[in-house]
């Protein structure tokens, strides 16, 4: 709420009525070495205005001018209207339509999301939706084990796959004796080594990501047949928006990934100081019974009419508890409609143009910096609109540089990958202009 709407008195003879002494008697079960004690260092109340003042001159801080910084969080132009419908009371105070009879309205948007997402990923079936990009791809390696009929308790995953969601998959698989080999990647091209697949012990699955973390584009065909000829799923790991523009994993190699999943972020979310995400999940049909979280199915009610249900729905988060086969069935509805509203806009032939122009923007720019001496592309695979490069003065230090400047120039790679100390990630989108790259080789050719 804007503003706390009771004085003193109020809160004193509501105490009363309940018959307590203070707020704090309200928690008297949470043990005093758990609680923070006094607070000495917030200072004392300010009035509206200077509240007001104090946090304009703090958002006016975190404001950027420009912004090349991508790896998994990139900004894009989203239209007006996303938010202004995502926003109206009937979406934004909606919660879980476990009464079809009265969300109609919700459920027809989970099962329009549904659809566009087995649209853009070539899949048959999807679910809306998990809590973020890194924790639905523990679910797709957790659902695989599920689904191999022989499970093995063992998963390949590229050093090229996101650092955090490495960081987060090795978390959840640690309570699941679930173990994780990280192949390496050619420090040439920046993509899996394929002489580095392992020929010996057998495996449950094999991580694709598609563009990876360094923006470069692994080759989706080979890892797929490969994995799928020693009896092992592959999952898909996706930029959404990149496939509006790449061949979809339901199509890799001869019978496609059987598990794809990503984070939504790129379809209409904003950039809001780190979140909230919303993670996806897509399948084969006939992997469906092992999928987390909510499916929304289209039928007809006892009149003949077209109506929307959750279909393979077991309350499970609720009942089966350690039996379930997910506990963290988040559904990000809000954020799941703003997508939809997103990708309904756009339609396909938009989001192609968009990311036609991303890609053709990196391209630019990478000609532009590449002029600069002592600047080279660092890998030389092919890579959709994020690509490395080699500058010649540690990378912390220019970004911190350009930060005074209020311009994020893009993400040093040295302190998760410690053999890439010299190497800067830069991202375009749509959004950048050629006046914006131009300013970029500016800013870097005075400080190189």
């Amino acid at each position: 709420m804007p503003f706390i709407p009771h004085t003193e008195e109020e809160v004193r003879t509501m105490l009363a009525a309940i018959g307590v002494a203070r707020i704090d008697d309200l928690f008297d079960e949470i043990p005093e070495s758990l609680r923070a004690g006094a607070l000495d260092r917030i200072p004392s109340g300010l009035s509206e205005p200077a509240i007001a003042r104090l946090m304009r001159a703090r958002a006016d801080m975190d404001r950027v001018r420009l912004n090349f910084a991508g790896a998994g969080a990139y900004e894009h132009h989203i239209p007006a209207a996303v938010w202004q419908i995502a926003t109206r009371g009937e979406f934004y105070s909606s919660y879980t339509p476990y009464q079809a009879e009265a969300s109609q309205g919700t459920l027809q948007v989970i099962y329009e999301f549904q659809s566009m997402i087995t649209a853009l990923l070539g899949t048959e079936v999807a679910n809306a939706s998990l809590y973020d990009g890194a924790t639905a791809l523990a679910e797709a390696v957790l659902m695989a084990e599920r689904a191999h009929r022989k499970p093995r308790g063992r998963v390949l995953v590229p050093r090229s796959v996101h650092p955090a969601y490495r960081k987060t998959l090795g978390t959840i698989l640690a309570t699941h004796d679930i173990q994780i080999l990280e192949l390496p990647y050619d420090t040439s091209c920046g993509i899996t080594a394929l002489e580095s697949l392992p020929d010996g012990e057998p495996f449950t699955a094999l991580v694709v990501p598609q563009p990876n973390f360094f923006g470069c584009l692994e080759d989706v065909e080979r890892l797929t047949d490969w994995a799928h000829a020693r009896e092992a799923l592959v999952i898909a790991l996706v930029n959404p928006f990149a496939m509006a523009l790449l061949k979809p994993p339901g199509r890799w190699g001869t019978r496609g990934a059987d598990i794809v999943c990503g984070d939504g972020q790129p379809l209409g979310c904003p950039l809001s100081s780190g979140g909230p995400y919303y993670g996806f999940l897509s399948c084969r049909r006939d992997l469906v019974r092992q999928m987390p979280g909510r499916i929304v199915g289209r039928t007809v009610d006892l009149d003949g009419k077209p109506a929307f249900t959750l279909t393979l729905q077991a309350r499970e988060q609720h009942i089966r508890r350690a039996k379930a086969n997910s506990n963290i069935c988040t559904n990000q509805g809000l954020l799941v409609t703003a997508s939809t509203i997103h990708m309904a806009l756009l339609g396909p032939e938009g989001l192609a143009r968009a990311a036609r122009l991303s890609c053709h923007h990196a391209r630019r720019l990478l000609a532009l910096l590449t002029e600069l001496p002592g600047v080279s592309r660092r890998f030389s695979a092919p890579f959709f609109h994020e690509f490395a490069l080699t500058i010649p003065r540690p990378p912390g230090q220019l970004l911190e540089e350009l930060a005074r400047e209020r311009v994020v120039a893009g993400v040093a790679l040295a302190d998760e990958y410690p053999e890439l100390s010299e190497s800067l990630l830069l991202c375009t989108t749509e959004t950048k202009t050629e006046a914006d790259l131009l300013e970029l080789r500016e800013l870097l050719a005075a400080r190189l």
